[in-house]
């Protein structure tokens, strides 16, 4: 035990600690008598425990003792701080310092506790309070761990020995500062011989040359961390390391065969793809991707090769049109070769390879081949009908040599303008031209084989029309000409130009001159400026509206070309009331329009609006009349077929028993009678259809039907319209007998109508039609 021990010239405290090495010595200096105390100065140092303690028994730590005690029990001694009575106890009488729990190092590493001693009776400290720390021991109780692990890695292949790979990195939660708890050895379990790793370091490297990615790409490490420098008893930790080759440039490629052959149409287009040549290559990515030439043979201007960007295969396209009857095969040498190409491997031999490829061309019938696919013609618009404009030819490229038939695309000829002879291919005129309607004539020639008449060549034809002078000129445009009422003699009202559909190729000159007519009049003469226009002048002043509102003024215009042509044109001219400025302000039949108040818009207006209201009293005469005439003549209503009109609602869309069309909609269903009475009234005697005489034949009123019908289906008079006839038809045998006003008078009929009182002011007129007289018999109205 080492006793750590206060050197006092008075009291102190002195703590004996735990068999370890001494660890300092706590000092205090006094100074004057015993009764003149002074204030210490204290130095301490900690004390140590062992953690992951197992015993039974709590674990001594150090012992606190003072100078004052001298063991007469008058002293105790208290603890305080981190872990005070919760894991760390002293005994007050002997100031012993016991460990009541298991402690471990990696969760706290130290406590700092408060020890001091007090007067037993009163508490009073007979000595200062003091700071002590207390340390965690370690021990070896935590593996190393590889934090950041699995690891992978990717290494180029065929590297050299000793190429580093990764670094691995292994912690230990023990004390680094004490033992070899926390020093790390790195070692390999799985993967030599491939690989090694630095046992100090952890950074692993390759141990094997010329590792193959082709042969294998990928490797799995095992790499283990101990601690204790690697001794016996010493704990460990393993992580596992995922190691990939990538790819280098040391495979050269080569074609799967050093002969190919391939088969084409001799009617493929250009840029046609004709072979695909298989390239093999055991790298990946940009290492694998090719490059091809044609490098011999006889089609080196025909054809082309590329490499495909997806699969690298070579693709032989056609640079120009095939034809079997010219060469029916070709033989190629290409090359292939790589287009990244690693110096380092070149030794391996040459990164390329070359193969023959022989292209055969296969025959099919073709169609008529014009020597000019395009063709430019000229022709005169004065050219007659059936000049000859030109002659094409086509020939058939095959073998065969079929003769040539030839005719026009009329969809391009729509007009039929022009003709071609089948055999010989003259194109001649069909109808006049004009080259003023159409200048050029696109049209398509086709050439079709007698033998083969589904094979169809074409060409495009170029008819221009040459010009003539054949159209005079005239005015560019629609004059409208002003002359002010205070023109001057000898001043320009109007410069004019002209026109001509005509293009001649020196251009055009016109000339102008007043016709023989126009020449002698007193007004206005005619300038020509020698520019292809010309300026009219006042010969005089004095013009006025209320003399003369419009000047007619023709004018001779001649072309320069041959023979010439010339036309008279007329200049209108209008005398108008002018501003200070030269405007005009009103001109001719305007201005008496003017005066009155009244524009040309305001006029248009007037008349507009007694033409709507024309229109109006038309359509409201046109409305009366048609309401005025009637559906039916009245010479031709029958006073026997009157309809008595009551005002009288029926039971509305609920009442399908007031009125029953079916006999007039259905000539041929046969009615059951039967006691049905109206919804809307509910009398209470007896109703008039019920009787005990069997009801009549019905074929009587079907007959009647019928034959009205088909008055009404020839009557020129009737409504164009469906309509509802009624007709008073009671026949003979009725269940309910005759209703007849007129008969009543004359039979004995004992029924009695006074219930039709009864039935209320709807039934009212019935009522009095059909009441009891007097003498008991029915009236007659």
């Amino acid at each position: 035990i080492t006793i750590l021990r206060l050197s006092m010239g008075c009291s102190g405290l002195s703590f004996n600690s735990v068999p370890l090495p001494p660890v300092g010595t706590y000092q205090r200096s006094c100074e004057g008598g015993a009764h003149h105390r002074q204030r210490r100065s204290w130095v301490w140092n900690q004390f140590f425990v062992l953690e992951e303690y197992t015993g039974d028994e709590p674990l001594y730590v150090g012992k606190l003792h003072s100078d004052v005690d001298k063991g007469e029990g008058q002293v105790k001694y208290v603890l305080n701080g981190q872990g005070a009575t919760s894991i760390f106890t002293i005994d007050e009488n002997t100031g012993d310092i016991h460990a009541t729990k298991r402690l471990d190092r990696e969760e706290q590493a130290y406590y700092t506790l408060r020890a001091q001693a007090r007067n037993r009776e009163n508490n009073l400290p007979v000595e200062p309070e003091s700071e002590f720390v207390i340390k965690v021991q370690d021990i070896n109780d935590n593996e190393p761990k590889f934090l950041n692990g699995p690891y992978s890695a990717r290494v180029p292949e065929m590297s050299p020995v000793g190429t580093s790979v990764v670094t691995v990195v292994a912690t230990d939660a023990d004390d680094p500062t004490y033992g070899n708890s926390a020093r790390v050895i790195y070692s390999i379990l799985e993967g030599q011989p491939y690989f090694s790793v630095e046992p100090k370091t952890g950074v692993v490297k390759t141990a094997l040359p010329n590792m193959d990615r082709e042969a294998r790409d990928q490797y799995l490490l095992v790499i283990q961390a101990k601690d204790m420098v690697g001794q016996m008893g010493g704990l460990s930790g393993t992580t596992s390391v995922m190691v990939t080759l990538t790819d280098v440039n040391d495979n050269p490629p080569h074609f799967s065969r050093k002969s190919y052959q391939f088969s084409m149409s001799e009617s493929l287009p250009v840029a046609s793809v004709v072979a695909k040549i298989k390239t093999l290559d055991s790298d990946v990515g940009p290492n694998a991707e090719m490059e091809y030439r044609i490098v011999d043979g006889d089609g080196l201007g025909l054809f082309r090769i590329t490499p495909d960007r997806d699969t690298q295969e070579g693709l032989i396209t056609l640079q120009k049109g095939l034809d079997f009857e010219t060469k029916s095969s070709y033989t190629l040498r290409v090359e292939v070769s790589n287009r990244n190409i690693d110096l380092r491997f070149l030794s391996l031999g040459p990164f390329s390879d070359t193969a023959t490829v022989r292209l055969i061309v296969e025959n099919v019938d073709e169609p008529p081949v014009f020597s000019l696919p395009l063709s430019k013609m000229l022709i005169s618009e004065a050219a007659k009908v059936g000049t000859t404009i030109g002659t094409v030819s086509a020939h058939d490229p095959d073998s065969t040599n079929s003769p040539i038939r030839y005719s026009i695309d009329r969809n391009t000829d729509l007009e039929r303008f022009f003709n071609i002879d089948a055999t010989t291919g003259v194109i001649s005129t069909a109808k006049p031209l004009d080259r003023e309607v159409n200048a050029i004539h696109n049209i398509t020639i086709f050439a079709m084989e007698s033998l083969h008449p589904l094979q169809v060549g074409k060409c495009i034809i170029l008819i221009t029309v040459t010009d003539i002078n054949d159209n005079a000129p005239v005015f560019a445009i629609e004059y409208e000409t002003y002359l002010c009422e205070s023109a001057r003699p000898g001043q320009v009202i109007e410069t004019i130009s002209a026109m001509d559909r005509d293009e001649p190729q020196s251009g055009h000159r016109f000339f102008f001159s007043l016709t023989a007519e126009a020449a002698g009049n007193l007004n206005f003469t005619l300038r020509d400026n020698k520019d292809n226009t010309a300026s009219v002048l006042t010969m005089r002043g004095g013009f006025q509206r209320h003399d003369q509102t419009m000047y007619r003024l023709p004018v001779l215009i001649m072309d320069g070309g041959s023979p010439a042509l010339s036309s008279t044109n007329t200049l209108s001219i209008r005398v108008c009331d002018c501003d200070p400025d030269g405007a005009p302000q009103s001109c001719g039949s305007e201005a008496s329009m003017l005066s009155a108040g009244l524009s040309t818009g305001a006029l248009i207006a007037i008349l507009a609006c007694i033409l709507t209201l024309l229109v109006l009293v038309l359509l409201i005469v046109t409305m009366r009349r048609r309401k005025k005439e009637p559906l039916i003549l009245d010479e031709e209503r029958d006073v026997r077929e009157n309809i008595v009109r009551y005002d009288d609602e029926g039971g509305g869309e609920e009442d399908t028993e007031a009125f029953d069309m079916v006999a007039l909609r259905n000539l041929k269903l046969v009615r059951e009678s039967g006691g049905k009475t109206r919804r809307d009234v509910t009398p209470e005697v007896p109703s008039l259809f019920l009787s005990s005489r069997p009801p009549p034949d019905n074929g009587i009123f079907r007959d009647f039907i019928w034959d009205r019908l088909k008055e009404a289906d020839v009557d020129a008079s009737a409504p164009p319209y469906d309509s509802l006839q009624t007709y008073a038809f009671e026949g003979s045998g009725s269940a309910a007998e005759s209703l007849s006003s007129l008969d009543s008078l004359s039979t004995d009929s004992e029924q009695n109508y006074d219930y039709l009182s009864d039935w209320g002011p709807r039934f009212k007129k019935l009522a009095d039609l059909y009441g009891h007289s007097d003498d008991g018999n029915l009236l007659a109205s």
